[in-house]
């Protein structure tokens, strides 16, 4: 193996494994600060800007919420490092059942089991 060759051989491997290191420090999420009244709204408008926010419920874990707006349910969870908005209707999401202090809204699609933590469900706060 001439030097040409070898020089060429470990300049490869080099840019391989920098576009390797890179890529996997790519994919690390950043962390997401825990959602607070004002952190919720500003999603909210954002996801919903044609909604009116009646009343704002935040899970127990500060990465999900629940608003009421009208007769709809409007719902957010953290995913990676960002968020996914679903809407479902406010019946079938004040309906849920709680199972060891999380509740599985089955009406939104793709909904996880959201943390209760101390907070009561069905919540008060988006109450008729």
């Amino acid at each position: 193996m001439d030097k040409a060759l070898l020089i060429q051989l470990l300049g490869s491997a080099l840019a391989v494994a920098l576009l390797v290191g890179l890529a996997a420090w790519a994919r690390l999420a950043r962390p997401t600060a825990p959602l607070d009244q004002e952190a919720a709204r500003r999603l909210l408008a954002d996801e919903f800007p044609d909604h009116r926010i009646d009343a704002v419920w935040i899970g127990g874990d500060s990465a999900s919420v629940v608003a009421r707006s009208a007769d709809q349910a409007l719902v957010l969870w953290r995913k990676g490092d960002g968020y996914v908005a679903r809407s479902a209707p406010w019946r079938d999401v004040a309906a849920a059942g709680v199972v060891d202090g999380r509740v599985r809204l089955a009406a939104v699609d793709g909904a996880p089991r959201l943390s209760l933590g101390d907070r009561a469900w069905p919540p008060a706060e988006a109450a008729a």
